[in-house]
C-alpha cells in the first residue's frame, strides 16, 4: 500500500488505509463518524469515501491477491514424489520417484521478474481506483450541493409567486386585472411549483448518489450537506501545462506502459523456450525382494536399482513459431493501443480544459454581469412602480426574468465545479464510472419561453 498512500497524499492530500484487521476497521469507523457529524465539505466527502467505500477496499484486496500471486510465482516449482509397490508370488518390488520440472527451474528468474512487474502494475491500478473513488465523491458532492441551492432558491421564488398570484386574484375580483393577466400569474405560480417539485426530486436523487459514493449507511446517511456552492476561484488554471501533465501523470497511461514492459519480458521468455514445451527429470530408486527355494532351502534375493529418466516433447509439428507469433502480435497490439491512448489522453485533457475554462467564463459572467444587472433592473423597476411610473405587469415580468437568471447562475456554478473535477481526472486519472458532467448550457437556454409569460 506504500505507493497508494503516497499517491493519495500527493494528488489528493488525503489518507487511505487497507482495512484488514479489527483495529484498523475501528479507527476508520471512528474517523468517518467524526466527519459525518460535521458540516460536509468536498474535502471531507473525499476523505470519507477513501476510508469507507467498500468498492475501494475490494480494489485493495485485488492488490493483496496480486501480491500473493507474485510470491507464489517467485518460488521454485515443488518436486513430485511418487511411490509404487508391486507384489507377486514370492516377491515384491518398491519403486520411488522424485520428479522435477527442470524447465520451470531454468526460467524461474524471468518468471519472477514478470510476476514482480505484474504486482507493480497492480499497485498502479489500486492508485487508479483511489483517484476514481475521489473523483466520484467530489462530483456527487457538487451535484448534491447544487441541488440544495436550486431547491432553496425555487422555494423562495415560489413564495413570491404565490403572493403575486393571490394579489392577481384580488385585483381580478375588483376588476383591476383582466382574466388573461390573472391566468398568466396563476400559471407562473404553477410553473414555479412544478420546477420546485422537480428540484426537490433531484435533490433527493443526488443525495442518494452522494451516500453511495461515500459508502455510508444507517445513521451516517444524515449528512449535513451545504445549500450553497462555493465562490469561483479568482484565477482559473491555464492550458499550457494541462496536456503535458496529463501525458506524464495519467495512471492509466502508466498501466499501459507497464503492460508493454511485461509483454516484452514474456515475449523474450517465449523465444528462449520456443523449442521446449516440457522438460522433466525423474530420479528413480527401485528395491526388489524375491524369495527362492532351491534344494529345499529358502533363499532371499535382494536387488536395488537407481537411475534417472528425462522426458521432453519432440517438436515435430510445431517448432514454437505459433507461440512466438502469438506473443509478438500481443505485444504489438499493446504498443499500438498505448500510442492510441496517449493521443486520446492529450485530446481528453484539452477537451476537459475547454469545458473547465468555458464553464468558468459562463459562471463568472453570471456572477459579475447578469445577476448584478438583474438586481439593478429589479430595484429600479420597484422604485418606478412605487412612483407610479411603471405598472404592475412590468414589475412581475422582471421578477420572472430574475428568477430564471438566478437558476441559470446556480447551474453555471455547478457546471464549473463538475468541470474542475473532470479536469483533475483528465490530468491524473480516475475517469470513468461516474456520471458525465453536463456541457455548459447557453445563457439564454429556456429564456424565450420564460420571457413570454
Amino acid at each position: 500500500m506504500g505507493i497508494v498512500e503516497a499517491a493519495a497524499a500527493a494528488e489528493l492530500g488525503k489518507d487511505v488505509v487497507k482495512i484488514d484487521d479489527a483495529v484498523k476497521e475501528a479507527q476508520a469507523a471512528e474517523r468517518v463518524t467524526q466527519l459525518t457529524k460535521q458540516r460536509l465539505t468536498v474535502a471531507s466527502a473525499v476523505q470519507i469515501a477513501l476510508l469507507n467505500n467498500k468498492g475501494l477496499q475490494a480494489a485493495y484486496n485485488e492488490l493483496g491477491i496480486s501480491e500473493a500471486q507474485m510470491v507464489e510465482a517467485s518460488l521454485p516449482p515443488a518436486p513430485t514424489l511418487a511411490v509404487g509397490r508391486l507384489v507377486w508370488t514370492g516377491a515384491f518390488e518398491i519403486e520411488r520417484q522424485i520428479i522435477q520440472n527442470v524447465l520451470s527451474l531454468l526460467t524461474l528468474p524471468r518468471r519472477r521478474e514478470i510476476a514482480e512487474a505484474r504486482f507493480r502494475q497492480a499497485q498502479v491500478r489500486a492508485v487508479e481506483a483511489t483517484l476514481r473513488t475521489a473523483a466520484e465523491a467530489s462530483s456527487a458532492y457538487y451535484r448534491a450541493v447544487a441541488s440544495n441551492d436550486a431547491a432553496k432558491f425555487l422555494a423562495e421564488a415560489q413564495t413570491s409567486a404565490k403572493t403575486v398570484s393571490e394579489l392577481a386574484k384580488r385585483l381580478g375580483e375588483t376588476g383591476a386585472m383582466s382574466k388573461l393577466n390573472q391566468a398568466r400569474e396563476h400559471v407562473f405560480y404553477a410553473d414555479i411549483s412544478s420546477q420546485l417539485a422537480g428540484a426537490r426530486l433531484q435533490q433527493r436523487v443526488n443525495r442518494e448518489r452522494l451516500v453511495r459514493a461515500l459508502g455510508v449507511w444507517g445513521a451516517a446517511t444524515a449528512l449535513r450537506v451545504p445549500d450553497k456552492l462555493g465562490s469561483l476561484p479568482a484565477n482559473p488554471k491555464t492550458l499550457a501545462w494541462v496536456e503535458r501533465e496529463a501525458v506524464a501523470r495519467r495512471v492509466d497511461l502508466a498501466i499501459a506502459r507497464m503492460e508493454i514492459d511485461i509483454l516484452a519480458k514474456e515475449l523474450g521468455l517465449t523465444r528462449k523456450t520456443r523449442f521446449i514445451n516440457a522438460l522433466e527429470v525423474t530420479g528413480i530408486s527401485t528395491y526388489e525382494k524375491e524369495r527362492k527355494i532351491e534344494g529345499g532351502v529358502a533363499e532371499v534375493e535382494k536387488t536395488r536399482k537407481r537411475g534417472f529418466d528425462i522426458d521432453f516433447q519432440i517438436p515435430i509439428y510445431d517448432f514454437g513459431e505459433s507461440r512466438v507469433r502469438l506473443a509478438e502480435e500481443t505485444y504489438m497490439r499493446a504498443v499500438n493501443r498505448l500510442v492510441e491512448h496517449a493521443v486520446n489522453v492529450r485530446s481528453e485533457a484539452r477537451e476537459a480544459y475547454q469545458n473547465y475554462r468555458g464553464s468558468y467564463d459562463i459562471a463568472r459572467h453570471y456572477d459579475r454581469e447578469v445577476l448584478p444587472l438583474r438586481q439593478i433592473i429589479s430595484d429600479e423597476t420597484l422604485l418606478n412602480y412605487n412612483a407610479m411610473i411603471r405598472d404592475l405587469f412590468e414589475l412581475l415580468a422582471d421578477a420572472r426574468a430574475r428568477i430564471l437568471a438566478n437558476v441559470q447562475a446556480i447551474e453555471a456554478r455547478r457546471d464549473f465545479w463538475l468541470a474542475s473535477v473532470d479536469l483533475q481526472a483528465a490530468i491524473v486519472g480516475g475517469r470513468g464510472g461516474g456520471e458525465a458532467s453536463p456541457a455548459p448550457r447557453a445563457a439564454a437556454a429556456g429564456g424565450g419561453e420564460a420571457a413570454g409569460h
